[in-house]
């Protein structure tokens, strides 16, 4: 039996394909009720001021219309011929004609004039009230780009601070910075509440540190209580990596308060010398191709980031001959640092929830002896507090593309 493809390969059906739907036959007046749902709201005010003015226009030059020709009907002089009653008959018919035949091709005159500016002033009521639209919503244009620009880093300093008469628009804009303000409080008390948990908490895991290590020291003691004092360690190592892991994401987490020259080839250098041991003993190679980025940020900081890629692509690799690739450079005009590995498939779908705490692969917890689900989150962090972003793709073959950007500045 053929296996169905994995989950990030092309799309495949595990069956027979779904029953096709018959599309739903719609009414040209159910087309004409959707349409206000598919025009922007720029375009909506621009045909609602052009529609109006369009209004106006066609009013006032009816009524001039009217007005204009009542007056050409009603200015003609009445002239006395002084002939005979025959003849007068005859001139004032002539003259009625006349008089008929001018009035009405002024008024095919006066309509057709008209009609053309009223043409034109229905084009360029479009035109204006496009402009008008978008002066009314630069606001609004304001409002939605601070909003998408807005993160945890830039939650504490940035806000809309919209300059104008007190009317809907300021008071939206008051409201939404109000809210803002609200937000950045909850993050920071968050964060500080990690903080200190975390500071709480590594004074006892220091402490049981301390008296294990004596206990185990003593040369009396038995080898069921050096194996229950090694476990013990154990236990305790994973639990402060933990505690460090999450002091060192509160940190990541706020504004950056170090802001320094610095070159990621550098970086990425030490780094791999501190992952190199561990890579070692792992007996997997670590392949470098580091190229001059200079920019500006905390160097504790993106170091930790690298550190972490390199630890997660050395500890969930293949059991042999594993690899890793890390490279630094210029792509696109931002700063690159990219980490691949060898390891398992892992499924595309599975990929942005490791960017996630304490999420790991498949939703493991079983293999959790690795690390505390905090590497990746870390990383997210700290890339973000620098204005950057960062993503991951499968490889192909097995294991992660993991790359960061990060703005020159």
């Amino acid at each position: 039996m053929q296996e169905a493809p994995p989950p990030a390969g092309p799309r495949s059906w595990d069956g027979p394909p779904p029953p096709a739907q018959t599309p739903v036959q719609r009414t040209p007046m159910e087309r004409m009720k959707d349409l206000p749902g598919r025009v922007s709201i720029r375009w909506r005010l621009t045909l609602t001021y052009g529609a109006l003015v369009f209004v106006a226009a066609a009013v006032l030059l009816i009524s001039v219309y009217v007005i204009v020709g009542t007056a050409i009907d009603y200015a003609w002089p009445k002239i006395e011929w002084n002939l005979s009653p025959l003849q007068n008959a005859q001139l004032d018919a002539v003259w009625q004609e006349s008089q008929r035949q001018a009035v009405q091709e002024a008024r095919d005159a006066l309509f057709g004039s008209a009609f053309l500016a009223l043409l034109g002033v229905g084009i360029l009521a479009l035109i204006i009230g496009y402009f008008v639209a978008d002066r009314a919503l630069r606001p609004v244009a304001q409002m939605t780009g601070t909003a998408r620009k807005l993160s945890e880093s830039t939650l504490a300093h940035q806000r809309i601070a919209l300059e104008g008469p007190n009317d809907e628009l300021k008071e939206l804009a008051d409201t939404f910075d109000a809210m803002l303000t609200r937000l950045n409080i909850a993050f920071d008390t968050q964060r500080r509440f990690v903080a200190n948990a975390s500071h709480e908490l590594r004074t006892p895991l220091t402490i049981n540190r301390t008296v294990l290590e004596i206990a185990l020291s003593d040369p009396e003691a038995s080898e069921d209580l050096k194996a229950l004092g090694r476990t013990l360690l154990e236990v305790n190592a994973r639990n402060e990596k933990l505690i460090e892991g999450l002091l060192l994401l509160a940190r990541s987490e706020r504004e950056l308060a170090v802001r320094k020259p610095l070159d990621v080839q550098e970086v990425a250098q030490t780094a791999v010398e501190q992952v190199a041991p561990f890579a070692q003993e792992h007996g997997v190679t670590v392949t470098t191709e580091l190229v001059s980025a200079p920019t500006i940020g905390d160097p504790v900081l993106l170091e930790r980031s690298v550190s972490n890629l390199l630890e997660n692509a050395v500890k969930y690799n293949i059991p042999e001959n594993g690899k890793v690739w890390i490279r630094t450079g210029m792509a696109d005009g931002a700063l690159v640092v990219q980490v691949a590995n060898t390891g398992q498939h892992v499924p595309a779908y599975e990929v942005n929830s490791l960017f996630e705490p304490f999420r790991r692969l498949h939703s493991d917890r079983v293999d959790s002896a690795k690390g505390s689900g905090l590497g990746l989150s870390i990383v997210r962090a700290v890339v973000q507090a620098h204005g950057g972003n960062v993503t991951a793709v499968p490889r192909d073959g097995g294991g992660l593309v993991v790359t960061i950007r990060l703005p020159r500045r």
